[in-house]
């Protein structure tokens, strides 16, 4: 039997050692021993396999462009929000594709496969952004599985132009239904725009992820909304509530009773540890709060979580790399999710769990499945994630796409080993 690639000797995600093979663009088999030639044979022993990572939430309309036209000195959420608007008046549609390129770029290199990008659909300026990611998605379709989201960022009703905007953006392909009910002008509005997004969704069959309570308010209770709309209309699986960091400063009886209606409406849930720590509490003095929302409370109650990255060097965070590893180290930290399997959940939560979010149907490392995967310098998922680990190799479409040799650091040490890497066998 011949194959386009096989991968020898691998380690999978639950620490069996096995063989890949792939052809056609597809994962042709996977064995603990596979015989056969292939146009290139990788021995990659001892090294994790893991399916490509994912980032349910991101913002790629603004990403790189950090500096434009200046920099958010406060670093709060708000002053983002207003130097975006300022942005808006000065991009170009092919400063938007440029971008986000450079981008998924750089997405490729760390194995991060499949994205969600909010792109923002408030105004004429920002329909800009729609026409250059809708540009992007097709662009990098071959290699990154690229999700849009209609995200009307000033407020659906809060600014004139955003329901028509938003409309016109599903209209043009734009794949998901978004919102932000937090920032109109009252509570009722907030709850408002939940209700006619929600039936937007449901009436052209699209999924719904809304920037829901990204505040230290804890009278900011719109998940409840969107957990109600979901039953309503019959969209239990195609609904996620991003960031949900108002829960942090919630107090514990009102959750007792917010989780479980979460639970049963089927709404998934999209913490972006990096972000979510780095603007929340920003008003406080001490003790300081760190607005991640509840993350370990959502999983004992069977609530899907994925881990989002949110931002990368642009008006909100001044940071990031697209490496996935980065969020779930975050976020296992913030959320104190230290046991093994806590820690394990994490690496699903920027892998699997954030693929079912997204329903991408063809994800995952089995036979028959789409030949996307990567390569990791590490022997578990656990030490993928302390070690932030090397990707040594990224395979998107059944194509090898990035590459690069496992390199130790060379020692001097007398009387001591010539290289070290990090490895840790207990």
């Amino acid at each position: 039997m011949s194959f386009d690639i096989l991968l020898k000797g691998g380690v999978l995600p639950d620490g069996r050692t096995a063989d890949i093979a792939i052809s056609g663009g597809r994962i042709a088999a996977i064995a603990p021993h596979i015989d056969g030639e292939a146009g290139e044979t990788i021995d990659i022993s001892g090294q994790l396999v893991s399916p490509p990572f994912v980032d349910p939430h991101f913002h790629m309309d603004a990403t790189l462009s950090y500096g434009q036209p200046r920099i958010n000195a406060s670093g709060t959420l708000l002053e983002g929000i207003g130097l975006w608007g300022e942005l808006k008046q000065i991009i170009t549609e092919e400063a938007v594709i440029e971008r986000a390129l450079s981008y998924c770029d750089w997405a490729v290199s760390m194995g991060l496969l499949a994205i969600r990008s909010h792109v923002d659909t408030s105004d004429e300026k920002a329909m800009i952004g729609v026409r250059g990611l809708l540009e992007v998605r097709r662009l990098v379709a071959p290699h990154i599985d690229l999700q849009l989201v209609a995200f009307p960022q000033d407020g659906l009703y809060r600014s004139p132009q955003a329901r028509d905007c938003t409309l016109r953006a599903l209209d043009m392909g734009v794949d998901v239904v978004g919102g932000i009910p937090h920032f109109e002008r009252t509570m009722a509005d907030g709850r408002a725009s939940v209700t006619e997004l929600c039936e937007i969704a449901a009436d052209r069959g699209l999924m719904v992820d809304m920037h829901c309570d990204e505040t230290d308010d804890p009278m900011s209770r719109h998940i409840e909304q969107l957990a109600y709309e979901t039953q309503r209309l019959g969209l239990q699986g195609r609904v996620a509530g991003s960031h949900l960091t108002s829960m942090h400063s919630m107090d514990n009886y009102y959750v007792s009773k917010l989780l479980p209606l979460i639970a049963e409406a089927g709404v998934s849930a999209i913490p972006n540890p990096l972000i979510n720590i780095t603007i929340q509490g920003r008003h406080d003095t001490y003790p300081k709060r760190r607005g991640m929302t509840r993350v370990p409370e959502m999983l004992s109650h069977g609530i899907r979580v994925g881990f989002g990255q949110d931002c990368v060097l642009d008006p909100w965070y001044p940071l990031g790399t697209a490496d996935m590893l980065d969020v779930a180290f975050m976020g296992l930290h913030v959320a104190q999710m230290t046991s093994p399997a806590e820690m394990r959940r994490c690496f699903d939560m920027v892998t699997t769990e954030s693929a079912a979010i997204m329903g991408l149907a063809d994800y995952g490392l089995e036979a028959g499945k789409k030949a996307s995967l990567v390569v990791l310098d590490a022997g578990s998922p656990v030490e993928a994630l302390r070690l932030r680990a090397t990707r040594l190799l990224v395979v998107a479409g059944g194509r090898i796409v990035a590459r690069r040799e496992k390199s130790p650091m060379r020692l001097d040490l007398p009387g001591r080993p010539d290289s070290v890497d990090r490895r840790f066998v207990p």
